[in-house]
């Protein structure tokens, strides 16, 4: 099957589509660095650091070591760091949407009350209501961004801040690596929870819900599929964790998952993920991009792929309206 935005062709199995084709790369650069100059050695590093396994000194301290091999690494780990002027794609003035930053309560989580960034059509709704969760350090501009692009696209938009209860998201991903790293990570989990709740029960949305997350929030994305049971509707969860196996058999949404070619921790959840769908006679689809890194949706730095991450946007807008609306 042809795709017609993107130079692929799909080869279909019944669940999981590999997208068959060139290497999905871009010469978009950061700092003067392209993502097609950027050696795998340093995309291996900077996914150890932004998953917290080391920190910003080691992820540098350990590029530099790849100096005596020829590799300007230094340049290349820099050049990967986030650049969030370049994830806005629409301004919070943008005439098509309403935002504002909220607080739910949040029994059970990490405070009384968190405070999360609704987004809304304008308009008086109701509307078709998704979660945007975000990834391991907190809410950062380009998941505000994401929530308004899906407002602009008819969806209300709720984008928690999961570091609510260390006075927020601090400015800064490396901070906020390390603020979220120190919470209770299952009292971070019901946050989520009761944010999905809060949402689905607000009078601006018509009693539908989604979510959809990025890497940390991947992963809650699949945790919540199981949590909310059938008050969820659909999951479309990016390059995240997969749920406990024993406990997919309690998922009665629609997932759509997305994985990036290169993402070894991540993908090798997926054949008993996949097993355990199908046992459960779960409604899924999954796909795999090529020539993409874990992350490759974030438009603030070079492991962004704009091709990828457009045809998986696409399908995620197309995948919430047939079930939310």
């Amino acid at each position: 099957m042809a795709c017609k935005r993107c130079p692929l062709t799909l080869e279909w199995s019944s669940s999981f589509n590999i997208e068959k084709g060139p290497i999905l790369k871009t010469n978009a650069s950061h700092a003067g660095i392209a993502q097609i100059d950027i050696d795998q050695r340093v995309y291996d590093l900077y996914d150890e650091y932004c998953h917290g396994r080391i920190d910003r000194r080691e992820y540098l301290k350990r590029a530099s070591a790849l100096a005596a091999l020829g590799i300007p690494a230094v340049a290349m780990a820099t050049a990967l760091l986030p650049q969030y002027a370049r994830a806005q794609t629409l301004s919070f003035t943008d005439p098509r949407i309403k935002a504002s930053y909220v607080s739910f309560p949040s029994p059970g989580g990490t405070a009384d009350t968190v405070r999360g960034y609704l987004v809304q059509p304008v308009g008086s709704g109701p509307f078709p209501a998704v979660l945007v969760i975000h990834e391991n350090r907190g809410l950062n501009p380009y998941i505000e961004d994401v929530a308004r692009r899906l407002a602009a696209a008819g969806f209300l938009a709720l984008a928690p801040d999961g570091l609510s209860s260390l006075g927020g998201y601090p400015g800064n991903d490396d901070d906020g690596r390390t603020l979220q790293a120190k919470l209770d990570q299952g009292k971070l989990r019901t946050d989520m929870l009761n944010a999905a709740r809060w949402l689905k029960a607000s009078k601006l949305s018509n009693g539908r819900l989604g979510v959809t997350g990025f890497c940390w929030g991947g992963g809650t994305s699949n945790f919540l599929a199981v949590a909310l049971g059938d008050e969820l509707q659909a999951a479309a969860p990016y390059y995240g964790a997969a749920a406990e196996t024993s406990r997919v058999k309690d998922i009665k949404a629609a997932l759509l998952i997305h994985y990036a070619e290169t993402d070894p921790n991540i993908n090798a959840m997926w054949p008993a993920y996949e097993a355990a769908l199908k046992a459960g006679n779960i409604r899924h689809e999954a796909h795999i991009y090529p020539g993409t890194q874990h992350g490759f949706h974030n438009n603030s730095t070079p492991r962004y792929v704009e091709a990828a991450a457009n045809l998986s946007w696409e399908r995620t807008l197309a995948f919430f309206r047939k079930h939310l609306t």
